[in-house]
């Protein structure tokens, strides 16, 4: 069940191939020797026969970027920074590719996650590396700098002219051996690579359902960082073809921009891409020399028009919508495309890593992966979305992605059954939940509207073991804050005062200095841990039960040595609520394993899956949610109990107890 894994992590990044890019660059560098990957050859096999048919295999050559300059000019890696204009497409079809990389460069900061800093001239030794996300990971592949070259000019990702920039042409080549070769780059889908460029989350748009401003909906995106795409429709013959009006079909091109300007006595609605070819343009109404431009405002035409063969031009949005069939938004998290509400959206996300294996079909669900998530309050449509990624190596079968899933509503008469479903759920509960899906090659994508409750997604394998990343996004509420504010749904202090120490604190609220009770210990919870009254609070049962549990001599009431201990639990204990409050927005009952193993006083604490599930049903609320007091209290009763069995047995694996010692632990504790 998704709850009994650990959400992912930051992880160490994989080496691609098991290769160490240091190890290999001092080998180079002591013995002067230029690095030659053998795992990625200088071969045809490297790009695929279909990539070359037709062509005098003769006078192919592998080249390093010095000796394909000729020595006129010396190669450089980035020159005068990264541009979208430094990418020039080659013969392979990797528009899609190319397009998710040319909306890259808007984004120099995640830019700069896959290319690093890297030279020609700094500790040269033909080596290069580059990352790419693959299922919740980061995997570094390593290159060298040998390009293939037919007739003088680069096979594949070329220079512009006078650019000698070579960052493009290598990267191309580390994704070609990520996939095993330039030909299995010839044709892909624009979300499989931006994803592999960011490990975000891709939105799918059609620009003729859009039901609002389009110009403000591509403006909000760029504010965020997002990166955006869109495509042509296919043509018939399945190649890519130059229309009459500039465009090329089954093409990829990429969004840099939007305006609304004056034109006229009304306004226009333009739309800015750009083309991968770095040529071959859009030649209708707002194109590089349409006489549209001669009719608007000098200020307007400074900012926005320039007459250059670089592949990027303006068209209306109108036109937009009538020649692309998608728009792609890509963002670490999900945005709606509306200004009104977009920057204050909050969303909580598990990420689960598994295999599926598919079984016989006579086993039905009980053979299924099953997990299950909890949506807290009524929020507005496309509330839910989950998302796979797959491992290359399982796409075996062309065009069919592996996985299929469906998302059911759990009665309540089956919320207990919290690590497995049973068959008779989906005997009596066949419909499967309806959503808008979307899917590529190696990413399935399906939003989801969905009422309060529990809900569980049920996972089947096709043919064959499948290894995949689950994703589970949860648009949360509190969507007055901004983008910048944790989703405090308990108003946790952010830290506790400094100037007061934990023996003034105890004499603060203390009688008389001697002890502290339990309205005492609510008064001061309350006053110290949390942001005024609204919200969870500890209740008095609460602090009566956080009593019997810290005192050790048995008098109803804490005096200040076991205020002491109890101090740095509850210290502990808000460091760990905080943590993973911070980074999912809202603190679930799926997250109590994580906060148990994160506790530095439960170390080497460990409880049964079937005990997690009835401490989710214990401590959590009817709509998933741990408050920070009903943390503090599952904690230290663990605790408690895990020391109290210690104490009591005798082989470390079972306990006698007479019935009055039972009743006094049970009852009291």
């Amino acid at each position: 069940m998704a709850y009994n894994q650990e959400p992912l992590a930051e992880t160490p990044v994989i080496k691609f191939n098991g290769q160490d890019y240091n190890s290999l660059l001092d080998r180079c560098l002591s013995t002067g020797l230029p690095f030659e990957d053998e795992t990625f050859p200088a071969e045809i096999s490297s790009i695929g026969l279909q990539l070359v048919q037709g062509k005098n295999l003769s006078s192919l050559r592998w080249m390093r970027p010095k000796d394909i300059l000729e020595g006129k000019s010396e190669p450089h890696f980035i020159l005068e920074g990264a541009s979208r204009f430094d990418i020039q497409q080659g013969k392979a079809g990797d528009c899609w590719f190319l397009a998710a990389l040319g909306s890259l460069t808007q984004n120099l900061q995640q830019l700069q996650k896959i290319l690093m800093d890297q030279s020609f001239s700094h500790q040269y030794a033909g080596i290069f590396r580059f990352r790419f996300w693959q299922c919740g990971q980061w995997v570094e592949v390593v290159v060298d700098d040998r390009l293939p070259v037919l007739n003088k000019e680069c096979l594949f990702v070329h220079p512009r002219k006078n650019n000698q920039e070579f960052w493009p042409c290598l990267l191309e080549k580390a994704y070609a051996k990520f996939h095993g070769s330039y030909v299995n780059l010839h044709y892909g889908f624009l979300p499989d690579a931006l994803v592999d460029l960011t490990g975000g989350v891709v939105t799918s748009i059609n620009p003729n359902s859009i039901p609002s401003d389009l110009v403000m909906m591509v403006k909000t995106a760029v504010k965020t960082g997002s990166l955006m795409a869109c495509g042509t429709l296919a043509d018939p013959t399945g190649e890519a073809r130059r229309m009459e009006n500039g465009l090329v079909t089954q093409h990829a091109y990429t969004v840099t921009g939007a305006e609304r300007i004056q034109y006229g006595r009304g306004w226009e609605d333009l739309i800015r891409l750009w083309n991968p070819w770095g040529h071959t343009e859009w030649i209708g109404r707002w194109s590089d020399r349409s006489p549209e431009w001669q009719k608007i405002r000098s200020q307007h035409k400074r900012l926005l028009y320039k007459d250059k063969e670089d592949g990027e031009f303006w068209m209306s949005c109108q036109d937009f919508q009538d020649n692309f069939f998608c728009l792609y938004i890509c963002n670490q998290c999900p945005i709606s495309l509306n200004h009104r509400n977009m920057p204050h959206e909050r969303w909580s996300q598990m990420m689960f890593k598994n295999r599926a294996t598919p079984g016989n079909t006579a086993e039905g669900p009980l053979r299924d992966m099953q997990y299950i998530f909890s949506v807290p309050e009524s929020m507005e449509h496309d509330n839910v979305i989950t998302s796979f990624n797959v491992m290359p190596q399982n796409l075996k079968a062309k065009g069919e992605f592996p996985l299929t899933f469906e998302v059911f509503k759990v009665d309540p008469q089956f919320q207990p059954f919290w690590k497995r479903l049973p068959s008779t759920f989906f005997s009596q509960f066949r419909n499967a939940i309806e959503g808008v899906v979307f899917k590529t090659k190696r990413n399935l994508t399906k939003y989801f509207s969905l009422n309060p409750g529990t809900y569980v997604v049920v996972i089947s394998a096709y043919r064959e073991e499948v290894e995949f990343l689950l994703r589970i996004l949860l648009k949360m509420p509190d969507g007055d804050r901004n983008l910048d504010s944790n989703l405090n749904l308990t108003p946790l202090k952010a830290s506790l005062p400094e100037s007061d120490s934990q023996e003034s604190i105890f004499h603060k609220y203390s009688q008389q200095g001697l002890y502290i009770d339990a309205t005492q210990l609510q008064n001061l919870l309350n006053q110290e841990f949390l942001k005024g009254t609204s919200g969870d609070t500890f209740s008095l049962d609460e602090c009566r039960s956080i009593v019997a549990l810290m005192d050790l001599n048995t008098n109803g009431r804490l005096e200040e040595e076991e205020f002491a201990r109890l101090w740095g639990r509850l210290v502990n204990c808000q460091s760990v609520f905080q943590i993973i409050q911070k980074r999912s927005g809202v603190f679930l009952g799926l997250d109590l394993w994580k906060a148990m193993t994160d506790t530095d006083f439960l170390a080497g604490t460990s409880i049964s899956n079937e005990l997690l599930d009835l401490m989710i049903l214990r401590y959590s609320d009817n709509s998933g949610r741990v408050s920070f007091p009903s943390l503090v209290c599952f904690l230290l009763r663990l605790e408690a109990m895990a020391k109290t069995f210690q104490n009591l047995s005798k082989d470390g694996i079972g306990l006698y107890l007479t019935k009055m010692e039972w009743m006094n632990l049970v009852m009291y504790n």
